[in-house]
């Protein structure tokens, strides 16, 4: 054999050995990342269940229980005293930089009791400030035919964000829609 072919033998040698040395590197890092996720993501679930159960306490005072919905994804029977006094429901509108999603509790009756926006792109210092316990604070109590923006304040309506009404109609829009979604839901659960 010429020096050239064993040097050429060598290099095919220890490109295999390199190729071999990677897949098995590989191959236990897959092993121990599969491992760590099966010991650690039985916690991450329970932790995001209580994230999401946290967030629906602060909703609504009082509530001991949150039940799923059959049938309705990501909706919640909230539950005090034995009776079930709202419902938790996920809500969501196009607004001026892209979906504002929310969750809100709606009583039996449609009227709103409370919303959170969790997740928007709206603009800092305009449409976030939808955000707020003061924009938020004019829903409470009010019927989906109440759930109107103005830009003059009123009592009755929804007086828009200065500067970000688009914003403003978004979430009050998502909110009605979501209103109106457990009063049809309502009325099936009446016969």
């Amino acid at each position: 054999m010429s020096h050239d072919a064993h040097a050429h033998a060598e290099n095919n040698d220890s490109i295999w050995k390199i190729a071999l040395n990677m897949m098995i590197a590989c191959l236990l890092s897959g092993a121990v990342i599969a491992g760590v996720y099966s010991i650690t993501e039985p916690y991450a679930v329970k932790e995001r269940e209580n994230t999401k159960q946290k967030a629906m306490r602060s909703l609504i005072d009082g509530v001991q229980e949150f039940k799923e919905i059959s049938g309705k994804k990501d909706w919640y029977a909230a539950v005090k005293d034995g009776k079930m006094i709202a419902y938790i429901v996920p809500a969501e509108n196009k607004g001026y930089e892209g979906t504002i999603k929310m969750v809100a509790a709606i009583g039996t009756d449609g009227k709103i009791l409370n919303f959170k926006i969790v997740d928007h792109h709206e603009t800092p210092g305009l449409g976030d400030k939808a955000d707020t316990p003061k924009f938020i604070g004019q829903y409470k109590g009010k019927a989906v035919a109440d759930l109107v923006v103005v830009k003059e304040p009123t009592e009755k309506n929804i007086q828009a964000l200065t500067g970000a009404t688009i914003t403003s109609r978004a979430v009050t829009n998502g909110i009605k829609k979501a209103a109106e979604e457990v009063l049809a839901y309502e009325k099936t659960q009446k016969k």
